[in-house]
């Protein structure tokens, strides 16, 4: 254990040597994960033991009788407790044992559950999932009290082993998803996982150059749960705050749960204007290029659309620089400390915004129909679907650049067929529109009552369709 674990390498890995009841014993522990409080007190139990007292089974009396934890296990090889140690438990080697002696008492640099920043909403709770695995599972059984609900574990990674955990509900969610996703993630073979969920997702959903999402993330428990109830199967990544939920379409990346805390009436009026913002951030820019092009498509009682002045800057280099100079802000937001992000607002608007309207770089029409296709943007509840749409905004502005309304035209239907054609986890990724199924298309576009919802999505298969 010495050497394996390079004790005199590593100035955090602690060797502690002791003896009690004249039985030689070793402590493994990293500086840091281990509760002092817990080791100290077992050794301090262990200090009144006599010889008497572990004989004539060593192993058998310490863990049954002498270590007063709940969280003891045991180890029958080095390599296997090695493994262990660096985890965050703790290691007892015992002379006469030919097991090595597992206490779980570790404890994780963790924050205090808080709202995430990216699903906010004005009712509801304000906890979010952390960065500890166990504090992650915890907050699911919280909300999820079903005697069916399944934690699985698993280790990914040769070097990393990272914590995986596969969480659903055995009574409801398909048996054969969940055999699938587990032979998925059991075959993942890499030295670590270092963006966590990121580099799980690649390795999973398969058709690396897709840029649309086959997994949906949260960082609510309550949305998690939601989802666990429908029959989907969740990942809970140790050292990720993002929780994967499988399988997701289309549809998933639209719903936000700021729709279900408010009434049926209220929720189903925030959806349309969700859905509304969404298309307007994919189309409205290269229709308004389109028009701009080609005036003749317009009637004449919209013939105002369009830029006044030719202007210094070609329309096209206008829309994608003002694309470019928005990913850059955006960017540079990422990176910017709180303390200046005043400043960079100022800049961006007054420095950038109006000054190069002025000086003839962009036209009043392209910053007003760019600033529209943003708030789109940043108002689609998924980011990740968010900058999937980005990209098909600016392929869209290509297709009419080089072959105007037939560019639009094929280019959205060749949009629709990448979408029809994708699966997720061999879900259809357009359901329900493409299959089409009535009562889900209609709970989609409705945000229907709660009490109306009492079957299950049928493409996730349940055993139990019934809610």
């Amino acid at each position: 254990m010495h050497e394996r674990l390079a004790v005199d390498q590593s100035f955090d890995m602690i060797q502690r040597d002791l003896e009690y009841a004249g039985i030689k014993m070793a402590l493994f522990v990293i500086d840091g994960f281990g509760k002092d409080e817990i080791l100290l007190y077992i050794m301090q139990l262990f200090a009144e033991l006599e010889t008497e007292d572990l004989e004539p089974n060593v192993l058998k009396k310490l863990l049954e009788r002498y270590i007063p934890y709940i969280e003891v296990d045991e180890a029958n090889d080095l390599n296997e407790a090695s493994d262990l140690v660096l985890g965050g438990p703790a290691a007892l080697v015992v002379e006469g044992a030919n097991k090595v002696i597992i206490i779980d008492a570790r404890t994780y640099p963790a924050r205090s559950p808080e709202e995430p920043d990216l699903e906010r909403v004005v009712r509801g709770s304000r906890d979010g999932y952390v960065e500890t695995i166990v504090f992650n599972t915890a907050l699911t059984r919280r909300r999820v009290r079903d005697r069916s609900l399944r934690m699985q574990y698993l280790q990914i990674g040769r070097r990393s082993k990272t914590d995986i955990c596969i969480c659903y509900i055995e009574d409801i969610a398909d048996k054969h998803r969940v055999e699938s996703l587990k032979k998925k993630l059991e075959m993942i073979d890499t030295d670590g996982l270092p963006m966590a969920e990121k580099t799980i997702e690649e390795y999973i959903s398969g058709r690396h150059w897709n840029p649309y999402p086959t997994v949906r993330y949260t960082e609510r428990p309550d949305t998690a749960a939601s989802h666990l109830y429908e029959g989907h199967v969740l990942i809970i990544i140790d050292g990720s705050p993002s929780v994967m939920i499988t399988p997701a379409t289309y549809a998933h990346h639209l719903q936000h749960a700021e729709e279900y805390r408010q009434k049926p009436l209220i929720g189903a009026y925030l959806r349309f204007v969700r859905f509304f913002a969404v298309i307007a951030s994919i189309f409205i820019l290269p229709l308004y290029y389109l028009f701009a092009k080609h005036a003749d498509y317009l009637p004449a009682n919209l013939q105002y659309i369009g830029p006044d002045e030719a202007g210094v800057v070609p329309l096209f280099v206008q829309f994608l620089l003002a694309e470019i100079g928005i990913d850059i802000l955006r960017m540079a937001a990422i990176h910017t400390p709180s303390s200046l992000a005043t400043a960079l607002g100022l800049v961006a608007a007054i420095m950038i915004g109006e000054v190069s309207v002025q000086v003839g770089w962009f036209s009043h029409e392209v910053v007003l129909y760019l600033a529209v296709a943003a708030i789109g943007t940043y108002a689609t509840p998924s980011y990740e679907l968010s900058l999937a749409n980005r990209l098909v905004r600016i392929f869209l502005l290509f297709a009419v650049a080089l072959f105007g309304a037939i560019g639009y035209i094929v280019g959205i239907t060749l949009w629709i067929l990448y979408l029809v054609r994708m699966k997720s986890f061999n879900v259809a990724y357009f359901w329900p529109f493409i299959p089409f199924s009535y009562r889900p298309f209609r709970d989609v576009f409705l945000r229907s009552p709660i009490p109306l919802k009492n079957r299950r999505p049928a493409f996730l298969h349940p055993r139990d369709p019934d809610r």
